[in-house]
């Protein structure tokens, strides 16, 4: 019995940690009381088996009971984790939130005030006192230039955003959070105040009430409203490092000029109006022509090849279904192979390292465009055809090349209005504030483009303005303004 007794305390012990909840209920149910840890080691670890014939319905019901309590407790299924549909949640945060807080304030006892006075003094050196007392008389000149100038719109609103960020649970505002961040640890305020002062007001000059929002009344999310001012932004970032040279001709070309670029570019518009591509096809691929120009060499002979394969890429890029390579073999009257096309495509790409996001003319002539009609009740399409009419002109002329293309299509928008309405300026704050080119700016582009438009050197290339006299484009290409542009400079 002795024996008996001893395997079966053996084979109840349990393989975890007792606590004394559970050594309690093995020394009521089995009444032995372990005197060491239980092990660990996996031959001891033998399932329970009915060895013993004997009748212990008690023993075997408490000992079931005792084993059942080692299990551990099954989790509660995850309901909804999201606090949509949850009424009281704020509520359950904060009756959670003290009952942590209370838990904590158990387990370590809070520190009284003048522990923590004494323990921030002595971090705070005086160095820091002394900024922040400059800091509290910049604040309080502050203050009262701001109540002078209440009727700010824009110095109303910083203060606005800076007391709700400032104000705490009693209401009261700290002196620290009402400062800008980029002068909250710097000793010196005034002269940041005065250039903000000036740069304020230049603003206010420049934006005023005159100023419409052209992106507030659009409903298409494809125009992306939201995002406008900050992706034009971007573009004039990008059209600074993606610019082609403007005297590659001179430096690196030697079998090619300024006039052979021009008839390929005039042919150019022409293969687009045969497969009615849309314009931006035909920007993107005088811009991967004249980057490819910039460093390699190339001869007269392949120049042609260029073109069609630029346009090629240009229409993989651009259009939703891009003509064949075999239709730009085609084009050319089967002058070069599909081969070679290919060849110069691989060329192109690896050398432009596949940049092909570039912002062309036209990109910015829709933004400037839409600006120029903010006023506006009914959109002039003669304003849009004609303004498109005039920055196309500038891709035959290779001196464009040194103007910008925002810097195009805002001189093409300036002379676009002055041909179709001369008794009023064509230039207003809303586009001053869109380009961000003022009218003294656009001077020499304007000057430039009229004498495009004007034709004053004879150009015979002639696909743009034969395009643009079509009824379709409601013949802008025959508009000219009496007066000369030059007497608003």
């Amino acid at each position: 019995m002795n024996k008996e007794n001893a395997t079966t305390a053996k084979l109840e012990e349990p393989a975890t940690r007792i606590t004394r909840a559970r050594a309690k209920a093995l020394g009521a149910s089995v009444g032995i009381y372990p005197a060491s840890k239980p092990s660990f080691k996996q031959e001891q670890r033998h399932p329970l088996r009915a060895k013993t014939k004997r009748a212990a319905s008690d023993e075997n019901k408490s000992a079931s009971t005792s084993i059942a309590g080692f299990k551990h407790k099954r989790r509660a299924v995850l309901k909804d984790a999201s606090n949509i549909f949850c009424e009281n949640s704020h509520q359950n945060c904060i009756h959670a939130t003290k009952q942590y807080t209370s838990k904590l304030a158990r387990k370590c006892p809070p520190k009284t005030n003048a522990e923590v006075a004494a323990r921030i003094s002595m971090k705070i050196s005086p160095v820091q006192e002394d900024v922040k007392e400059k800091l509290a008389e910049e604040l309080s000149k502050i203050r009262m230039g701001e109540a002078q100038n209440f009727t700010s719109p824009a110095k109303l609103e910083v203060k606005q955003d800076s007391l709700c960020h400032g104000t705490g649970e009693g209401g009261v505002a700290d002196p620290m959070l009402l400062i800008p961040v980029s002068t909250k640890f710097s000793g010196v305020e005034s002269p940041l105040k005065k250039e903000v002062n000036e740069i304020s007001k230049k603003l206010d000059a420049s934006s005023g009430a005159s100023v419409v929002d052209i992106d507030l009344n659009i409903k298409d999310p494809q125009f992306c409203s939201l995002y406008a001012p900050h992706i034009y932004n971007n573009i004039r970032v990008k059209e600074l490092d993606l610019r082609p040279s403007v005297d590659y001709m001179e430096k690196l070309q030697r079998d090619i000029s300024p006039g052979m670029r021009g008839i390929l570019i005039d042919w150019l518009v022409e293969v687009s109006e045969e497969y009615t591509l849309v314009p931006d096809t035909l920007y993107l691929t005088v811009n991967l022509i004249d980057r490819f120009l910039s460093q390699n060499y190339i001869e007269k002979q392949r120049l042609q090849l260029l073109g069609v394969t630029c346009m090629l890429i240009a229409s993989k890029y651009e259009e939703i279904i891009p003509p064949r390579v075999e239709g730009f073999c085609f084009i050319t009257d089967n002058t070069y192979t599909r081969g070679e096309v290919l060849k110069m495509e691989s060329q192109v790409l690896n050398f432009l390292y596949f940049q092909l996001s570039v912002p062309t003319t036209k990109t910015f002539l829709r933004r400037f465009i839409q600006a120029a009609q903010a006023s506006c009740k009914v959109p002039c399409v003669e304003l849009v055809f004609l303004a498109n009419y005039l920055a196309e002109l500038t891709l035959v002329e290779y001196n464009f090349l040194k103007f910008l293309p925002s810097l195009i299509a805002a001189s093409a928008v300036f002379l676009a209005r002055w041909t179709l309405n001369q008794s009023d300026h064509p230039w207003n704050s809303t586009l001053e504030h869109y380009t961000r080119y003022t009218a003294s700016e656009l001077k020499t582009t304007v000057l430039s483009l009229e004498d495009l438009q004007l034709n004053t050197n004879g150009c015979c290339l002639n696909a743009i303005r034969d395009k643009y006299r079509q009824q379709k484009f409601k013949s802008v290409a025959t508009l000219t303004s009496v007066r000369r542009v030059s007497s608003l400079f």
